[in-house]
């Protein structure tokens, strides 16, 4: 399967299930009132819409540079993630709002739980299939926003998990006051994840430098061609553009070394760094050897 229709495939996917789970939720929550069970549904709800963004991300990062995007349109997903982030924090602090005023201000009243446990137990398998496919498609194809809506339903999966396990132990207690305090359970934990997200796809949208490890991996390979004529290595520069990662490197050669043989060497380092970090694009300037004597009398 061509991995752009792949990637298509598995956001219209995301929307299609999110929409479902969603109604069924709200009923459930307006028919038991229960606050957990609406909760999972504006949780649901901060879903769809991430869906949609992603599928609109996905679509853009697709398309090839362009003349107004020269550098392509991978920053589409970056967005996509962040704004996704942001839209669960916003559902987590809105659950907890609810959770509270019903906790302190209103009625904690008898609950039908019944409806509410088979709802989030359909919801925690249909998330499971939908996020597993989601992570895989976006392992394969390395999407930034793929891998956040993935993400994101997998939030789903433990706060349904978390909510149905509530309503079990309310049916079994008859304690109803439990409801508004794991919903507010549920949304710490979410909010977490919000933050996690916002973070790590902020840093991409402001050009932050690649992880550690992707750093050490490169330096390690400039290292092993120290006895091929590399003497030394400056100004590596890193970042992330949705799926692919930009490099840049300037390396310092023997003045005797033809243009020829560097360019060799550089082809060869383009493609150990690619074959390490995937979806990279590399760009390599060599500079000769000077001394500061020479370079003076030449100057």
């Amino acid at each position: 399967m061509d991995l752009v229709f792949e990637k298509k495939f598995s956001a219209a996917l995301s929307i299609t299930s999110n929409a479902i789970i969603i109604i069924l939720k709200f009923v459930a929550g307006f028919l038991s009132g229960s606050i957990s069970i609406i909760s999972e549904a504006i949780h649901s709800l901060s879903d769809v819409l991430a869906s949609i963004l992603t599928f609109f991300a996905v679509m853009r990062s697709s398309e090839p540079a362009d003349k107004a995007h020269p550098f392509g349109h991978g920053k589409y997903e970056d967005m996509s993630g962040f704004i996704e982030g942001g839209l669960i924090i916003f559902a987590a602090l809105y659950i907890i709002f609810e959770a509270v005023k019903k906790l302190f201000y209103g009625n904690v009243a008898e609950i039908n739980s019944t409806l509410g446990i088979y709802v989030m137990l359909f919801s925690v398998f249909a998330n499971y299939l939908v996020s597993s496919y989601l992570f895989y498609v976006a392992k394969k194809s390395e999407s930034v926003s793929l891998y956040a809506d993935a993400q994101h339903l997998r939030t789903d999966i433990y706060s349904s998990f978390g909510v149905m396990l509530g309503l079990v132990l309310i049916k079994i207690t008859g304690l109803a006051v439990l409801d508004p305090i794991i919903a507010m359970l549920v949304a710490f934990f979410i909010l977490k994840t919000g933050f996690s997200i916002s973070k790590e796809t902020l840093n991409n949208l402001l050009d932050g430098t690649l992880p550690e490890e992707d750093l050490e991996q490169i330096k390690n390979i400039i290292t092993n061609f120290k006895n091929r004529g590399v003497l030394e290595y400056k100004n590596l520069k890193t970042r992330r553009v949705g799926a692919e990662k930009d490099i840049e490197i300037t390396l310092i050669f023997p003045e005797d070394m033809t243009i020829l043989e560097c360019h060799k060497i550089c082809d060869e380092i383009e493609d150990l760094i690619d074959e390490k970090l995937g979806k990279t694009d590399v760009l390599i300037h060599p500079e000769p050897y000077c001394d500061r004597e020479k370079c003076i009398k030449r100057a």
